[in-house]
């Protein structure tokens, strides 16, 4: 069958059934609709042209990678910022992916943070560290480290978001939700 062919018989898709509708396919989209005339105007009617927005010279969705002094807690050596996202609240959670296995970020996390942490899930592996007292009236999570195995027998690991980065996924996720000062 041929190209041509193939498209004459593809399906368009449908969305869902709605209430009250039929299972009959819908007609195919109209034609497209022909050029509108151009409008044209006098100079006394003609609206003054505005100067283009100037463009910004910074990346789109460039974020700068935040201390550990905004943080409050030590970022694991080498570790990749990746992004930060609104928790609600006023709270923000920052994302960092390392090369290093999750069993070397708990320990390093224990040593930092003088304490044993959580492990709260054993699939994937997930082990958290409170930092800071948990405020439900202001806060949406509390304060704290995440550690979290992307690596299994299912995964590769967290792919790694900069294209070409290195390395191309991150067998572990640190996520850090901030003390609120």
């Amino acid at each position: 069958m041929t190209l041509t062919a193939a498209l004459t018989f593809a399906q368009t898709p449908q969305p869902f059934p709605q209430p009250g509708g039929s299972r009959t396919p819908a007609p195919p989209p109209p034609a497209a609709p022909a050029p509108a005339r151009p409008v044209t105007q006098t100079p006394a009617t003609a609206a003054p042209q505005q100067p283009a927005a100037p463009v910004s010279a910074a990346p789109q969705g460039a974020e700068q990678a935040p201390t550990e002094a905004t943080l409050g807690v030590p970022v694991f050596p080498n570790a990749q910022f990746i992004a930060s996202y609104n928790a609600g609240r006023g709270q923000r959670y920052y994302i960092f992916g390392t090369a290093a296995s999750f069993v070397d970020l708990v320990n390093y996390y224990r040593t930092t943070l003088k304490q044993r942490g959580e492990l709260t899930y054993e699939v994937p592996a997930t082990h958290e560290f409170d930092v800071g007292k948990f405020d439900e009236d202001r806060m949406a999570f509390p304060p704290g480290v995440v550690i979290k195995d992307f690596q299994s027998d299912v995964s590769q690991g967290y792919p790694n978001p900069k294209p070409g980065g290195q390395p191309a996924r991150f067998p572990t996720i640190i996520q850090i939700v901030p003390v609120q000062r």
